[in-house]
């Protein structure tokens, strides 16, 4: 397996260049606005859940529910992204989620609860189909150099609307007792989203390798699927991205489901905390996306993640051993800054690596790694959690990510040496 890269090129762009493109200020407002319904859908869901049932275990199956989605149908909706028009699959899961979305406040009630999750499968589903038509539209729009800050952007949309999402969910079922507002407002964003996307050309969603475009719509959907992993599996570059990434989530989703018992019952502290350490963390996260152009400017990308990597390792680590809460603070402040320039360097490996034809299925492929990983992840760590204790489990965590870390030095060394990433087919 070998790749090639350009030691020299364009200047990486910043926030603001690529915010002079006036597609992908259509695209970004549209997530944007979606991000934030999302946000309100996710606490919604939760909520009402746990009003109806008070169960842990009615709140665990929703988290399950969502998921699953991402490693089953994800896997086969980026073939379906490689052969229809990216515009016309994002306005059709828009107008879908709108919809189911909508249903929700319908079946928010005890003696229908089933169908909630049955919806909320159906609205994760949609959602694998969308995800990876706008990462693979994303090179249509943005020219290589100006990627990196476009994934970096996108991520703060995503976080910023989590927590104004979160914020609008909270108060709309705290004064009102009920899930129909949040709901309704959720469905109105899609509906919002589908609207700025339209003014997208359609010219731009169209495979541009035509050729190859035909080719995989005659193929059978299973060996189009197994072609995009031997992409993957035929690049360095690819491959190294999806490895690092999955061993990484293998360490990480323990994490996150045991950090909770961390601060409650090993440091005894109050619950409400937990938002004050979400904006810790969230803060860094913002503040980061400033900073990756400046990063491109002077690191390759496969160095960037290397160094991310070992930094979250090294954090996680620091978790395990905390005796106060301004400890979690500062920790989680530090975690921030390794999270953004990753995931953004991520995106962008797969997005000018991958040629236009198979960019669906790749950025599918990752997605489902990250989930796959990270779900195995959680249950693992909450069974180690009880048998080993949970400061156990965060150092194993640590050394996890670690050693994704230097498993990314292995994978990508020779390639990736240059300022920027390997460019994309030339869109037409």
């Amino acid at each position: 397996m070998t790749d090639a890269t350009q030691p020299t090129g364009p200047r990486p762009m910043g926030v603001r260049d690529v915010l002079r493109i006036p597609v992908y200020r259509r695209l970004i407002a549209g997530q944007a606005v979606s991000d934030i319904g999302d946000g309100i859908t996710l606490l919604m869901l939760l909520l009402v859940i746990n009003d109806l049932t008070g169960s842990s275990t009615a709140l665990a199956l929703m988290a399950i529910s969502e998921a699953v989605p991402h490693f089953t149908i994800g896997l086969f909706a980026g073939v379906y992204v490689d052969r229809w028009n990216r515009r016309s699959v994002m306005l059709a899961a828009d107008l879908l989620r709108a919809g189911i979305v909508l249903s929700f406040a319908a079946v928010a009630t005890a003696g229908i609860l089933p169908l909630l999750y049955l919806l909320a499968f159906l609205q994760s589903s949609v959602a694998t189909f969308f995800r990876p038509a706008r990462g693979a539209l994303l090179p249509r729009i943005v020219p290589p150099e100006g990627l990196p800050a476009a994934n970096s952007l996108a991520q703060g949309s995503q976080l910023i609307g989590t927590v104004v999402g979160a914020g609008i969910a909270g108060l709309l079922f705290g004064q009102f007792g009920s899930s129909v507002a949040g709901f309704a407002i959720d469905s109105a964003t899609f509906l919002v989203s589908f609207a700025f996307i339209s003014r997208i050309p359609s010219a731009l969603g169209r495979i541009s390798a035509a050729a190859d475009g035909e080719d995989e719509a005659r193929a059978p959907v299973l060996r189009s699927m197994l072609e995009g992993l031997a992409i993957v599996r035929g690049s360095r570059l690819l491959a190294g991205s999806v490895i690092a990434a999955a061993v990484t989530m293998l360490g990480l989703g323990a994490v996150n489901v045991l950090f909770v018992p961390l601060i409650v019952r090993e440091l005894r502290v109050d619950p409400t905390w937990m938002a004050g350490l979400d904006f810790a963390q969230t803060s860094s996260m913002l503040m980061a996306a400033g900073i990756v152009t400046l990063l491109v400017r002077r690191l390759a990308p496969t160095t960037i993640i290397s160094i991310c990597l070992a930094g979250l390792g090294v954090f996680i680590g620091l978790l395990a051993g905390v005796s106060a809460i301004w400890q979690v603070l500062l920790i989680l402040f530090a975690v921030g800054w390794m999270v953004t320039p990753l995931q953004a360097m991520l995106q962008t490996i797969v997005q000018t690596t991958a040629t236009d034809a198979t960019r669906g299925r790749v950025v599918s492929l990752l997605q489902a790694s990250l989930s796959t990983a990270s779900v195995a992840s959680m249950a693992v760590g909450g069974v180690l959690g009880d048998l080993i204790g949970t400061r156990q489990v965060f150092v194993a965590a640590s050394v996890v990510v670690i050693g994704a870390a230097l498993l990314s030095v292995v994978l990508f060394r020779g390639v990736g040496v240059g300022t920027r990433p390997v460019p994309a087919t030339p869109a037409t």
